[in-house]
């Protein structure tokens, strides 16, 4: 069982990385697009005596890369989805949970947790931490979330703590 779990995350790992790959390519395509937005007409191309009129449709150009590096600065972890396995310790041994977050500007949209549990106790603890952490988590900062107990669950936290940790190393710019 725990080869299939290992083999599970391995092929996610692999979809993320691949799915990294492409926004980055993605984001590499619109950059020069918009490279090619900015640039000036050559010296010679420029009729006489409308020069003023030249320097004026260059603003805007220049003002949009200038408006929307702010932004881009701004955010700290690629957008997508990005899924890892965290273990924590309980009474029976360690126990592990998978975590799926959904990130759109260093914000979570989503979440989903696999449970993994070795014993019936564990299994009933993740199946409500399962149950209670989309409430605690959803439109929050990835950077401001700190999860102690939810809905009766506190060592789980702990495995998802390791899980979000390994996410934010995966999907930081």
């Amino acid at each position: 069982m725990k080869d299939l779990e290992a083999g599970l995350a391995d092929a996610r790992t692999r979809s993320m990385t691949g799915k990294r790959v492409l926004h980055a390519l993605a984001a590499a395509s619109l950059l020069g697009v918009a490279g090619c937005a900015g640039t000036a007409p050559s010296p010679g191309s420029e009729p006489a005596g409308e020069t003023a009129s030249s320097a004026a449709p260059e603003a805007p150009a220049s003002a949009e890369p200038t408006e929307a590096a702010p932004a881009a600065s701004d955010q700290t972890y690629e957008d997508g989805e990005f899924t890892q396995v965290g273990s924590y310790v309980s009474p029976g041994g360690t126990e592990e949970i998978g975590v799926t977050l959904t990130l759109e500007k260093d914000v979570v949209t989503a979440v989903t947790t696999e449970p993994m549990p070795s014993n019936p106790t564990a299994k009933l603890y993740q199946e409500r931490f399962s149950g209670g952490i989309q409430e605690e988590i959803v439109g929050k900062k990835l950077d401001e979330l700190k999860v102690d107990k939810v809905a009766g669950s506190s060592l789980t936290s702990g495995g998802f703590a390791e899980a979000t940790d390994l996410i934010k190393s995966e999907a930081k710019l």
